[in-house]
């Protein structure tokens, strides 16, 4: 039987466990083109909180009693007419559960060689690859400047603190919690980095930015984004990957009007879906895999066990429970 988690309810405000069910069903069976596969860890991200409101978005919404979407690693158990063969690790949007069919296009093989498979959901999968382009692509970043990420101790912005300071710029991150901000520090190399939970936000900015921001990779909006606006540097360029401090809110926050900042520094804001670099994944790819060979791009997982765990594990990194990537280990029953 093939184990899967239903959306059950659209969330008001915050997700509950209650809003997701387990499912059984038979284990499916692929047709020409596609795969079997045996999902061996499932990712969850914080996309996917957009992904079950039931509005217009870039792709469709997750529908009540659907399968819950989301990327996933595993082992090909069966192919007919695909490039993969039997016992290929590969990733794909699998969704949460056990066995899934996908078309052998929509799956990328994983070589285990270049690291723990968990990674290609990780710091070598999408988030890596959304650090990547979104700080290299978008900002640009030029050794000695500031780079300021928001939710930095999360995938994606503890891989951009990384590479920032692998192009010789320095990095500052906010994150939520003291222990987060020693792992950014003492671990990952970050020039500094502050607990937004218990620190002044704009003070702490002025301290660890003295000659302004000129990247800020923006993961969470509200409150935090406010605060870095008044110290964007002339020609400095914003990324906006996601907006995480908004999407458990059932109305909008009201906050100061501060794009009147963009005037007078002339500054780029531009928000991307790591989909648009599809055609270039392979580029980035091959950069980030030498650097986690080579040390200079670190990463922590935080691994949940069960496919009945996922809802759990989903709700607690949109709280900030996690400290890296957060997986859900697929386990034997």
């Amino acid at each position: 039987m093939n184990r899967q988690i239903l959306l059950a309810s659209r969330p008001n405000g915050v997700p509950k466990e209650t809003d997701f069910q387990i499912s059984e069903t038979q284990i499916p069976q692929p047709s020409d083109g596609q795969c079997l596969i045996r999902s061996l860890y499932m990712s969850v991200d914080p996309y996917m909180r957009g992904r079950i409101r039931d509005r217009k978005s870039y792709a469709p919404p997750v529908g009540l009693g659907e399968v819950m979407v989301g990327g996933a690693v595993g082992k090909v158990l069966e192919s007919r007419g695909t490039p993969f063969s039997v016992g290929d690790i590969v990733v794909g949007g699998l969704g949460w559960q056990e066995y899934a069919v996908a078309d052998g296009k929509e799956l990328r093989k994983v070589d285990p060689e270049a690291g723990p498979i968990s990674t290609s959901l990780g710091v070598l999968g999408m988030p890596g690859i959304t650090a990547y382009f979104g700080l290299l692509d978008i900002c640009d970043p030029q050794p000695n400047e500031t780079v300021v990420v928001s939710a930095a101790a999360g995938a994606v912005g503890s891989a951009v603190g990384q590479i920032a300071k692998i192009k010789g710029c320095r990095a500052v991150g906010i994150a939520g919690s003291d222990e987060k901000v020693r792992h950014l520090i003492e671990d990952l190399g970050f020039d500094a980095a502050f607990n937004y939970k218990t620190s002044e936000t704009g003070g702490k900015l002025r301290e660890y930015c003295p000659d302004g921001v000129d990247v800020y990779f923006d993961n969470v909006g509200g409150a935090i984004t406010d605060a870095v606006f008044p110290l964007l540097n002339t020609k400095s360029r914003v990324a906006v990957c996601g907006q995480i401090s908004q999407y458990n809110l059932e109305e909008p926050e009201l906050g100061p009007r501060l794009l009147w900042h963009l005037i007078v520094k002339r500054a780029k804001v531009q928000g991307f879906l790591v989909f648009d670099y599809q055609n270039r994944y392979d580029v980035a790819l091959a950069e980030l895999s030498e650097w986690v060979r080579g040390e200079r791009l670190k990463y922590r997982e935080r691994i949940a066990e069960g496919i009945e765990n996922a809802p759990r594990a989903f709700i607690e990194m949109l709280s900030g429970k996690n400290t890296g990537k957060q997986l859900v280990k697929l386990v034997s029953h």
